[in-house]
C-alpha cells in the first residue's frame, strides 16, 4: 500500500534515483565503487569512460590569510589551508616554499629514548587522533610506543624504559621491550 505523503517512501524513491544515475560523459549507468580512499561513483563502462565523482560532496574551504604572520623561510604571509589530513598552517608562496607550521609536541618529563639515548620521548597525535610517544630525533631514531612512558629499568631484562598501563587492578608499570613485556612487581 503506497501512501503519497509518506516521507519514508519519498526518501526511498530519492535513494533509488541516486542509485541509477547516468554518466554525464557517455550516458552509461553510474555505480558505487570502492578504493583505498573510500567509496565513489564511477561509470560502469570504465576502461572506455573514466568518469568518477565523490559520493558525498565536501565543503570547499577557502584559504584564510593570517595577517601579521611571516614565513620563517621566505618571509611571505602564512595562511590556514586544507590538506588531505585536515587543516594546517602553511606558506602562501607554496610551490616555491614548502614551510608548514607544526604543533609543539609535549616532551614527556625527563624520559630519554632507550634506543638512541640522545632524544627525548614526546607525545604526538596520529592522523586518526590516537596518542603515541616517539623520539624527537625522528628521522634518525624511529622508536615509538603507544602507552605513556615512565623513567626506570625493567627488573627482569634491564631495558631502560617502562610503560604506565591502566589495568583492572590499577596502574602498573610494564617493560617497554616487545621481547620482554614484563610487569613490574609492587614495591
Amino acid at each position: 500500500m503506497k501512501k503519497d505523503n509518506d516521507p519514508l517512501f519519498s526518501k526511498h524513491e530519492h535513494a533509488l534515483e541516486k542509485a541509477y544515475e547516468v554518466c554525464p560523459e557517455c550516458g552509461s549507468e553510474l555505480a558505487v565503487k570502492n578504493s583505498k580512499a573510500g567509496a565513489f561513483l564511477g561509470c560502469v563502462s570504465y576502461p572506455i569512460c573514466s568518469y568518477t565523482r565523490p559520493i558525498v560532496e565536501q565543503e570547499k574551504f577557502e584559504q584564510q590569510l593570517l595577517p601579521g604572520t611571516q614565513c620563517p623561510e621566505c618571509g611571505h604571509e602564512l595562511a590556514v589551508k586544507q590538506g588531505r589530513y585536515g587543516l594546517f598552517i602553511g606558506c602562501t608562496n607554496f610551490p616555491e616554499c614548502h614551510h608548514i607550521e607544526h604543533e609543539d609536541n609535549q616532551v614527556v618529563a625527563d624520559v630519554t629514548c632507550p634506543t638512541c639515548k640522545k632524544g627525548h620521548l614526546s607525545e604526538k597525535q596520529s592522523r586518526y587522533g590516537k596518542t603515541f610517544y616517539s623520539c624527537d630525533n625522528y628521522p634518525k631514531c624511529k622508536f615509538v610506543v603507544n602507552h605513556k612512558p615512565a623513567a626506570g629499568c625493567c627488573e627482569k631484562c634491564g631495558f631502560e624504559l617502562l610503560l604506565k598501563r591502566n589495568m583492572a587492578a590499577g596502574e602498573k608499570l610494564q617493560c617497554a621491550s616487545k621481547k620482554c613485556s614484563h610487569f613490574q612487581s609492587e614495591s
